[in-house]
């Protein structure tokens, strides 16, 4: 859908020219399957006509990029080098979704906590492929990247430390990855581009999920400790799509996380704000006027699709009652992927719970005010969804 802002007189991100930069870092050539031309192209669109991308902007985008088709350059190679890498077997148990802000990161690091369980680690995300010369199981390289990433962001924009923890060896969303091959909301959250959000509505994902899946295997067979463990993923881009999800791994639990959207909605939008902060300049006002409807959408696409899905596939996890007890919530969702409820368990997550509380980091300070928001309205823009989960 065209917008009304001008395009720029030279497009300040080109395809090309980003799988070129790939190509020259990484010494290969062979991309596998370029299925991810297509929503690579509309995402460059999108940027070059909206994003309002600063030129640190520019190039962070680029890295982003970059470094992901980098990625997939040398994890084809490994492919080809080490073919008993597709003979892993990866269990994933569980799929976290719900609305973002609902308290799915620390309830995914809580799972990932327990013995036998494992999730896909933020320095991992990042760069899913070893860095040459990398000792296999010793990451050293990949790790220092993501810190210095997270030491950028939290220099240009020192509120993240209060909204989302950010630790290069936690637990985190696999949007992270699915970005880097344009089709997961990664791509919205992370550059302001409206007109591929609604794209990607009509477009099918599946593939992303396949190759998705090949990534597990490939991180497993970096770290045999994994094997046998069953993987716990997360992301709140999961509730417009989440038969995608559901789809490619038929045997997970769908655990949905719940908390009243006229807290999550300013939060997040808080949450966006200081993330476009990064690279672009979008008004408080823009932000509010594109995620409000963006946030009430999803759930509307959710609930037509939880009916599709079936009710059996689905456990429901309160904010307040993981506030309460998160032990007795943990152990809800671990008893029904398969993890004994035994004194090993229940010491690994009290370990867990001791180093991960919420005052250990500074609070997150947001308003309905600042950013235009009515809560009459949110109230209304999800009211089948708080009559059913909240009131």
């Amino acid at each position: 859908m065209p917008s009304s802002l001008p395009i720029a007189d030279s497009a300040l991100l080109d395809r090309e020219q980003l799988l070129q930069q790939a190509r020259e870092r990484a010494g290969l050539s062979d991309f596998g399957d370029l299925w991810f031309i297509e929503p690579m192209d509309r995402y460059i669109e999108a940027s070059n006509r909206e994003g309002r991308l600063t030129p640190a902007g520019v190039a962070s985008m680029t890295e982003v990029v970059v470094k992901g088709l980098v990625s997939r350059l040398r994890m084809v190679e490994d492919i080809k080098r080490h073919p008993e890498i597709l003979d892993e077997k990866v269990e994933v148990a569980g799929i976290i979704l719900g609305l973002p802000r609902t308290g799915s990161t620390i309830f995914q690091r809580l799972l990932a906590s327990a013995p036998g369980m494992t999730g896909l680690r933020w320095y991992e995300a990042q760069n899913v492929a070893p860095f040459p010369g990398e000792d296999r199981g010793n990451p050293v390289e990949r790790r220092a990247y993501a810190q210095a990433m997270i030491d950028g962001w939290l220099q240009l924009s020192p509120e993240l430390a209060s909204i989302h923890p950010l630790d290069p060896d936690a637990p985190d969303e696999e949007i992270l990855v699915l970005g880097q091959m344009f089709v997961s909301t990664m791509i919205e959250g992370m550059n302001f581009v409206p007109s591929f959000a609604r794209w990607l509505n009509g477009y099918d994902q599946s593939r992303g999920h396949e190759d998705l899946k090949t990534i597990l295997q490939y991180l497993q067979w970096q770290d045999p400790s994994r094997r046998g463990a069953k993987w716990i993923l997360k992301s709140p881009s999961n509730l417009p799509y989440v038969e995608v999800a559901a789809k490619a791994f038929p045997n997970a639990l769908l655990i949905m996380t719940h908390r009243d959207p006229v807290e999550t909605v300013p939060s997040y939008i808080s949450m966006q704000a200081a993330l476009y902060k990064l690279s672009a300049t979008v008004s408080d006002r823009d932000v509010s006027g594109f995620w409000f409807p963006r946030l009430a959408e999803w759930m509307r696409m959710f609930e037509a699709a939880r009916e599709r899905i079936g009710e059996d596939r689905f456990i429901d996890i309160s904010y307040k009652d993981v506030g309460k007890d998160p032990m007795n919530q943990a152990q809800r969702v671990l008893s029904r992927i398969g993890i004994p409820v035994d004194d090993r368990l229940e010491a690994a997550l009290t370990e867990f719970l001791a180093g991960n509380k919420r005052e250990q980091r500074p609070m997150h300070d947001y308003s309905l005010e600042r950013f235009g928001l009515d809560e009459e309205e949110i109230k209304q823009a999800f009211a089948a969804y708080r009559q059913r989960y909240i009131v």
